[in-house]
């Protein structure tokens, strides 16, 4: 039977680069995988992220721009079909940061994905740092789809943070989970045992076999929100064309700018005077721009209470493009 594994995560913590190096890891090991990218939005850019990772032992596939839960449900069920079927040792799967994860374990029990597929490691990525200020949505997230993993992996701790530091965050992050967990009417409760407290540069391959090794916990839980209702927190802005070296500028700008709303996060990409593709992702105030082999001109801004008239305000404000569009 092929494993399945499955990296969980509220928006922005960092799901995406983790599952670059557990893939990695994987085809070190020498397993042949594909990594599903499984997306409610109409455009995944996190796709162009993980380009690196083609090659004969490693297929990209994704699931993304469906118009209601129910279609989306069944194309991720006909992509885990027709991956089934191609005898992989390993599929990783990255839902986007709302994601139900009943949708996950149904689809695995229905046949004949249960007798092609065996749940491998259910792992929750979260940030080091947790928000003090974390809505009652984002909380539910965070207790829902932690709940059933086998290890809570801690993002963005920094290589020369005092351990003291790292320690009290990833304290604070335990408390914080348990008490969402128990809003929501689940017996788990985290022990140190179950995080990776760790600077992702500094994981081993025996970290990640370990990590391939953790395993799921089959919880239950009062679903507080429903999936379909906390999609509009995400907007897309496309076929835009920003004058070279004054995306990073407007980037900034609409981080700062309260109103905006509560920005998370902001990925996509951008293609440069010289036709060079560009990726752009922004968490937590960090800028990263590098080239890619290819791509689409899209942003996709994150976040909470999010106002599109003053984030398209700024993109007007730069952009060059007559076909410019936002949703």
């Amino acid at each position: 039977m092929t494993k399945i594994d499955l990296i969980t995560g509220i928006l922005g913590a960092g799901k995406t680069t983790f599952l670059l190096r557990y893939a990695k890891s994987c085809l070190a090991r020498g397993e042949k995988i594909a990594v599903l990218e499984n997306d409610f939005g109409a455009v995944n850019i996190d796709m162009l992220l993980l380009q690196e990772l083609k090659c004969d032992n490693c297929q990209l596939e994704m699931v993304s721009g469906c118009t209601d839960p129910f279609c989306h449900r069944r194309r991720f069920r006909t992509q885990l079909i027709a991956l089934g079927m191609q005898h992989f040792d390993r599929i990783i799967v990255e839902p986007s940061g709302i994601f139900d994860m009943d949708e996950f374990f149904d689809l695995l029990y229905e046949s004949p994905l249960d007798r092609w597929y065996e749940i491998g490691s259910i792992l929750t990525v979260t940030d080091a740092k947790i928000r003090p200020d974390m809505s009652a949505e984002t909380e539910y997230l965070l207790a829902s789809e932690a709940a059933c993993c086998g290890k809570l992996i801690l993002s963005k701790i920094g290589a020369e943070e005092p351990e003291s530091t790292v320690r009290a965050n990833a304290e604070q992050v335990r408390t914080r989970l348990n008490a969402a967990l128990e809003k929501i009417r689940c017996n788990r409760r985290f022990t140190e045992a179950d995080l990776l407290v760790k600077n992702w540069d500094a994981l081993t391959a025996s970290d990640f076999e370990a990590l391939s090794a953790a395993g799921y916990r089959n919880e239950s839980y009062v679903k507080q929100f429903r999936t379909e209702a906390l999609q509009s927190t995400v907007h897309y802005f496309m076929r835009f064309r920003i004058p070279d070296g004054k995306i990073g500028e407007m980037v900034r700008e609409i981080l700062r700018d309260p109103e905006c709303g509560e920005v998370q996060r902001i990925k996509g990409s951008f293609c440069a005077e010289d036709c060079t593709w560009y990726k752009l992702n922004s968490v937590n105030g960090n800028l990263e721009i590098a080239p890619v082999p290819e791509g689409q001109a899209v942003l996709i801004v994150i976040g909470e209470h999010l106002s599109l008239p003053a984030i398209d305000a700024h993109i007007r404000a730069y952009n060059t493009a007559d076909d410019y569009v936002c949703i």
